[in-house]
């Protein structure tokens, strides 16, 4: 995998009520697209550096959400949905990106849908001009209790326990402890692959556990199918979901059908599409964005 290349601009917000690190990555003056990683609780360089493949024509805006990665905080105050939200708001405000054009992936993609529902509602101040989802996190909680039966079937499979076997045998923890702890990522995360031999390809990240905690209880027994909730939604929406996602395809063909988005699973690939199939990926988002440009 190559190395991540340097941004072109970074710093840290000043108007947020913590200060959020933020990286700008293509061309100046080219169309910007602001990404909102996953987790919550995560950084956005494990989207790196495949999402680069867009920055040869938009400009790749990215931030650390609160309690993550160059965001983190020693402040324990609960961080919730509504938090992520108004620093979104400010982020878009601060960093002039208004209209918004919004990439989100996993968790990312269901705060894009939140910050999009209370934009449209009048209670954030930037309604998107357009939103692109890739692999959103489940739109209920009846689609995250499946999700999470599913990735924990994943991990406990003959295949995965095969896999570490073979790890806590090899001698490589004392050999190459870098590999090690490499080889220990993959197996983490091995879950949300089709093939799990694609983890390799995956930029290792960490997540802040009371961050992720904080925000999922935050949201309760939410359910963004609900009347008035994604079907209140007018803005141009691109969907795209791996068919073999521990996430249930059904949690996006169904945010689709309410926001009357645009909807494409991804064939051959699990929750992480921008490295299992990363040319049909961004073939699908770059028709989108050109379609949508006016």
């Amino acid at each position: 995998m190559p190395p991540i290349p340097p941004p072109r601009e970074h710093g840290f917000t000043n108007t947020t009520e913590l200060p959020l690190y933020w990286a700008r990555y293509g061309p100046t003056g080219a169309p910007p697209l602001l990404v909102l990683h996953g987790g919550p609780g995560a950084h956005h360089d494990y989207l790196l550096p495949q999402l680069l493949d867009l920055a040869d024509r938009y400009e790749l805006v990215f931030y650390d959400q609160r309690g993550g990665g160059r965001s983190k905080t020693d402040d324990r105050t609960p961080i919730t949905w509504q938090t992520h939200v108004v620093d979104l708001d400010r982020v878009i405000e601060e960093l002039r990106l208004d209209p918004p054009s919004i990439v989100g992936y996993s968790w990312g993609g269901l705060l894009a849908m939140l910050y999009a529902i209370e934009a449209q509602a009048g209670r954030a101040g930037h309604v998107p001009r357009r939103l692109v989802l890739i692999d959103p996190a489940p739109v209920n909680r009846e689609y995250r209790r499946a999700f999470e039966t599913e990735f924990g079937r994943r991990q406990a499979s003959a295949q995965v326990a095969a896999l570490r076997e073979e790890l806590a045998q090899s001698g490589l923890r004392e050999r190459d402890p870098d590999g090690y702890r490499q080889r220990t990522f993959e197996l983490s995360v091995a879950g949300y692959f089709a093939h799990p031999e694609a983890a390799h390809d995956l930029t290792p990240f960490r997540v802040t556990g009371r961050v992720q905690q904080s925000v999922w209880d935050s949201l309760g027994e939410f359910d963004l199918l609900a009347p008035g909730q994604l079907d209140s939604l007018t803005i141009p929406t691109l969907i795209l979901h791996g068919r073999q996602d521990p996430i249930p395809l059904d949690s996006s063909r169904a945010a689709a059908a309410a926001m009357h988005a645009s909807f494409v699973p991804i064939d051959d690939s699990g929750h992480v599409p921008y490295v299992e199939q990363r040319e049909a990926l961004f073939a699908s988002i770059r028709l989108f964005l050109e379609s949508t440009s006016a």
